[in-house]
Formats: C-alpha cells, structure tokens, sequence
C-alpha cells in the first residue's frame, strides 16, 4: 500500500539472465544478473524476493532496513551472536556462515540473548529477533547440545533430508544444500535471556575459519585492528562445503561481516564500533576456527575442544596477565599460553614443518586483505595501519 492507501500489485518476468519487476503493468526497476532478487524499496516500504524459497531471506531484508534506518539514531546494527555470562558479562560473536558463530554462542554454560541479529544502543545490547535460525549440517547432541534440543515440536527444518519411510532426520546429508537451517523460537534455549535486552558488551569475537593456516588460533585485537578486520570480514571457503571451489581454498570478504546488508558505507559500521569499544572498555579477539600445520589438505582443524577452552580462557579474564607477542604478518598479538590448549598450537607459524613456506602463505594472505581492502573509502589512516605486513620490493 501507498502512503494515499492504494495498493501496488508486483510481478515478475524471468529474461535470461535478469529479472524485471512489473509495478501495474509498467516495468519499475531491472533487477540483478541472476533469476534471484531481492528488491527492497525505501519509498513504499515493501520488500520483494524473487525466484527463490530460502527463508533468510525475509529475515535479511528486515536486518538491511535497520541497518539503514539505526545508525541515525545511535544505534549500530550488528549481524553478530550475543550471549551472558553468570557474571553479567556480555560477549558478542561476529562470523560468517561456517565460522561457529552459532555453535560457540549457544552453551550451556552462557546465556543466549540471541544468535544473528543485534543492535547497540547506548543502553547496552538488545535483539531484533524473536528466534534462532540456525545451521544444522553435521548438527550432533554432542557438540551442540542446545540447538539438538532445541529442534523439538514447533521448530521448522528446511533443506534437511528426512528418511521418508522411518521419518529419521539425517543432519550429515547434504542433498539439497550445505545451508540447511533450523528456525526455532528462543524460548527452546535453556536459560535464554527473555526479552533479548542485555547490557554493554565485556568482549567481542570475530571468528573466522582460516583454510590457508595463517591465522593463530586466537589474537588479541586494538580498536583499530579490530576496526580493520571488521571492515575486512574474512573467512575461507574449502572444496566440499562450497559449489564451485577447486581444491584450493577461496578467500571471502564480506564487510563488517554483512556486506548485502549494507546501505551506508562500511566505514560509518566500524567508526561506530570503534567509538563503542573505546567509550565502554571492550576487549576484542579474533578467533580463528580454521586450520592449522598448514593449508586444507594439508594442516589440520582446530578441535573444538580447544577453540572453546580459548574462548572460556578470553570470557574468564585467564588471558589478561598472559606475555604475548605480535603476530609477524598480521601484528595481532598472541598469547603464549592458554589454560587447557598446547602452547605450541597457539604459534600458527611453528605448527608448519616447512616455515619459509609457511612465511609465502602468510604473505599472499597479507596481500589478499590488502587488495580487498583498496575499495573502502574514508578510512583513518590508523586503522590503514592496523592491517597486515605487506611485500614491498621483495621485501617485508
């Protein structure tokens, strides 16, 4: 409906490789380069998805509307997890799709205000949502005790294969897709914070999972490499998880880990992040889930076992008295020791039996955050700084 009550029939029209929306008969706007879209409209506040079923993608265009409207009024829209410590303390977890975000953010131990999206008002934290949505592929009682029972009468499976004859629910399979997903409101999680309204936040993740085996396991970040990494949102891709990849990991930047998302510039997100870190004394770490000993196919997964004894040691304070020392490419600093995790494991460059290898790695990393980070605009010659060592003449 317009704002004079009358209403707007939409449809669409499939030509090659684009679709075109109809507003009343009269072509209104072309839209992408695919037979998906998503077109959001600001004037008449409508939302129309195109050519796909996936569900995500109601709840995104919601997240980019806000993510327009919030930072007006002070508040930074934040595609992260949240959750609460017996203590007060509040965490937030950053990621993209495979990184943990999910996983690492709903324990039993913590209590979850939510687990993707979130705003930070000078009030603290609160959630958009009223729910989770999250990634069940190789989903287990296990590991992820809290999304398993949570999957119970009331929740909603989508891309998941089911035996049609015992009705038994086959989490491995990806027969439809990698991104299978469950929907679930957040009263199915143990202890979740009701209503989604929590303080300021103690500390921040920006997890990512490293399949070239550069990053350490875990580094603590400045605001300004906070600001950089954020800026960057990196993670890698591997064969297998991904259609189309070779054998060879595929680096992926998605800025302030939302890039759809986003109608202002990257850069108003992380100054406002920055600011908040600063304004609030937040501690901010980049956790790697990835790889280590080498590259994928060579290196080997972080356990999670130990990924979680880093983040408890982060959340407890256990790493704040720890020495550490910078990372040689990327100047994060990293702890030498960490309570329940082989010191060894956290040196990234001495887990490799071939380190001028691994230096070469490290370096075409360096120059792939680099290359990435050249279209960001208005940017702080502090937080240009705070990016990694680059090759300069053959030289580090």
């Amino acid at each position: 409906m317009n704002e004079a009550g009358e209403e707007h029939r939409f449809s669409t029209v499939r030509m090659a490789d684009r679709i075109v929306v109809l507003e009343n008969g009269s072509i209104a706007e072309e839209g992408t380069h695919s037979e998906t879209g998503i077109v959001i409209s600001f004037k008449r506040r409508c939302v129309l998805i195109c050519g796909t079923s996936y569900a995500g993608e109601m709840k995104k265009s919601v997240f980019t509307v806000l993510n327009y409207l919030l930072p007006a009024q002070g508040i930074l829209p934040m595609h992260c997890s949240c959750n609460l410590g017996d203590r007060g303390d509040v965490a937030l977890f950053f990621g993209l799709s495979g990184t943990g975000k999910t996983t690492l953010s709903a324990v039993a131990d913590r209590r979850l205000v939510g687990d993707d999206e979130h705003g930070w008002s000078d009030d603290g934290v609160f959630n958009f949502e009223g729910g989770c949505y999250a990634k069940c592929i190789h989903l287990s009682r296990e590991h992820e005790p809290q999304i398993w029972n949570a999957i119970r009468f009331g929740a909603v499976l989508e891309n998941v294969a089911i035996d049609t004859e015992t009705r038994l629910l086959d989490y491995d399979s990806a027969a439809f897709t990698e991104n299978t997903r469950a929907a679930y409101p957040l009263i199915y999680i143990d202890r979740a914070v009701i209503p989604g309204v929590t303080g300021h936040p103690s500390n921040i993740f920006l997890l990512t999972a490293d399949a070239f085996g550069v990053l350490p396991p875990i580094a603590k970040l400045t605001p300004e490499q906070t600001m950089y990494h954020f800026m960057s949102g990196y993670t890698a891709k591997v064969a297998g998880t991904e259609r189309g990849l070779g054998s060879e990991p595929s680096a992926t930047f998605s800025a302030c880990f939302g890039a759809p998302f986003l109608p202002r510039p990257a850069a108003n997100y992380a100054s406002m992040l920055g600011d908040k870190m600063r304004r609030h004394n937040v501690n901010c770490w980049l956790l790697n889930t990835g790889w280590v000993g080498g590259a994928y196919g060579v290196g080997q997964r972080i356990k999670l076992r130990y990924t979680r004894a880093m983040l408890t040691a982060a959340l407890e304070g256990k790493l704040d008295g720890v020495p550490m020392e910078p990372h040689p490419f990327f100047k994060v600093m990293v702890p030498k020791a960490c309570p329940d995790v082989p010191s060894e494991l956290l040196q990234a460059r001495g887990m490799w039996s071939d380190q001028a290898a691994y230096d070469q790695a490290a370096l075409d990393l360096s120059g792939r955050f680099s290359k990435n980070f050249e279209k960001f605009s208005n940017v702080s010659a502090e937080v240009m700084e705070a990016g990694p060592i680059m090759l300069v003449g053959g030289r580090v």
